[in-house]
């Protein structure tokens, strides 16, 4: 028996003894059970995990959205009413936390991709509206705000110095309220790995790089929600799971905070991030075998003319080694080591040529696309001429053109292309420059519909819409 379950033992034995009426007997045995059960919340059931939650949670919230897509409607109408599409409200929900006491929140870029409306349900049950500050794709990181003040923060550790085997702590909302309140729910587990590069396909979108990986169970709607440390500081933000069935199988990821703090800090200030580029670009083994493209090494493939790799003497076919303090073994740590550097850093770099082990130091720049000039189309659309080191940094084909480098979601919607997209005829009119987008867009729009001809992916495609 155990030590408890003797305590109550002695107690109903005392209380059997007792003298008087059987209604006093009750109280007296209720008085010593609920002092028993007070006695046994003792100070070693707070552990380090109970105290983080404690440190954390308050600053944990729901991310509600709602998006529009348009679907094919039922074929059995198709056949009586003429086909068509139909468009739907389509309900999300992720999770997300606190970084700023004036409401700014940090989630997935997932969560609130094609949302045209978002909302933030606190742990009281208390909703605001949200607004997107903006969205990073390649981290799969969002900043959204609310309307508040005075509101918890999550405190921030230092993803670097993550130990493989410490407690990890997964705080988030997972199948949303199914579950019946907003209060979040905890997981635990360890830090199960660092570095991990995720090639196939979990919960978000796309490939993941350098990513923490944690046994503490990540399910559907834990999305944007706190990886946290037993010292009660998020090391991560929450953002797939690898699983064949869809459910938590001890196999969850979360993007380093180290990397998610720089991120914060460009979209609060800029509503963009600035994108590292050194001009180099990696030979990926045309292989479907994984082991095989990850042990292939990092081959420089390329180096753009002009770009700051060229300039420290970067060349075709060399092997990067190392990159600062971090070794390159394959094509995706490469990748991965581009998602940490800031613009403006000098990275010494490790390469070997022809054999020999060479040391060179490369200065980070922005994207050739980032110092172009800029010319502003339908208000939402926004166009840079293409320039050789363009065209050699996102392998495309046509010489001349117009580079989508953003795009309103109304605007794609209405006119079918995206950001990345090179715009290289509209109807009749070759295009060479940005703004012979402008000129034929407003020659155009007076007289009918427009046939636009963009390169994706190095294929033309046409579009036909019309401007109202």
């Amino acid at each position: 028996m155990n030590a408890r379950g003797a305590y109550l033992t002695m107690l109903l034995a005392t209380a059997a003894g007792c003298q008087g009426s059987p209604q006093a007997s009750a109280a007296q045995i209720s008085d010593s059970l609920r002092h028993a059960s007070t006695a046994n919340v003792s100070d070693s059931r707070r552990t380090a995990i109970t105290r983080a939650v404690e440190r954390v949670a308050p600053s944990v919230v729901t991310v509600q959205t709602e998006a529009v897509e348009t679907v094919r409607s039922d074929p059995f109408f198709d056949w009586f009413m003429g086909g068509g599409t139909q468009s739907r409200v389509v309900p999300g929900l992720g999770s997300g936390f606190i970084v700023d006491p004036g409401g700014v929140i940090v989630t997935n870029a997932h969560v609130v991709a094609n949302a045209r409306s978002v909302s933030v349900m606190m742990r009281d049950g208390k909703t605001y509206p949200a607004t997107t500050l903006g969205t990073d794709e390649t981290n799969d990181i969002a900043v959204i705000r609310i309307d508040a003040k005075a509101l918890p923060v999550a405190p921030l550790g230092n993803s670097s110095a993550v130990l493989i085997g410490e407690w990890a702590i997964a705080i988030g909302n997972p199948y949303g309220f199914v579950l019946g309140n907003p209060e979040p729910t905890v997981t635990t587990g360890v830090i199960s790995g660092v570095g991990r590069n995720l090639l196939a396909r979990g919960e978000g979108s796309g490939t993941y790089l350098d990513m923490i990986q944690t046994d503490a169970s990540i399910n559907p709607g834990n999305s944007g929600g706190p990886l946290v440390n037993a010292d009660g500081e998020v090391i991560g933000v929450n953002s797939s799971i690898y699983s064949p069935s869809g459910g938590s199988v001890g196999i969850g990821f979360a993007i380093p905070i180290n990397r998610v703090r720089h991120v914060v800090e460009d979209l609060v200030a800029h509503r963009a991030v600035r994108r590292p580029w050194v001009g180099i670009r990696m030979r990926y083994p045309r292989t479907e075998n994984v082991r095989e493209a990850i042990a292939s090494g990092a081959v420089v493939a390329t180096v753009t003319p002009g770009s700051p790799a060229a300039r420290a003497g970067i060349q075709p076919e060399d092997v990067v080694l190392q990159a600062g303090p971090r070794a390159v073994r394959n094509p995706f740590d490469w990748e991965a080591t581009l998602l940490d550097l800031r613009v403006g850093d000098a990275v010494p770099l490790r390469i070997r040529r022809a054999g020999r082990d060479m040391q060179f130091t490369v200065s980070v720049a922005d994207l050739p696309e980032a110092a172009a000039p800029k010319v502003q189309v339908l208000r939402e659309l926004e166009l840079v001429t293409l320039t050789p080191a363009i065209r050699a940094e996102r392998q495309i084909r046509s010489r001349t053109g117009a580079l989508i480098v953003s795009i309103g979601q109304q605007t794609a919607q209405a006119t079918g292309v995206q950001t990345g997209d090179v715009i290289v005829q509209i109807n009749r009119s070759t295009v060479a420059t940005a703004q012979d987008v402008a000129k034929a867009i407003d020659y155009y729009s007076q007289r009918g519909a427009i046939r636009m001809f963009v390169e994706r992916e190095g294929a033309i495609y046409t579009t036909d819409f019309l401007i109202r």
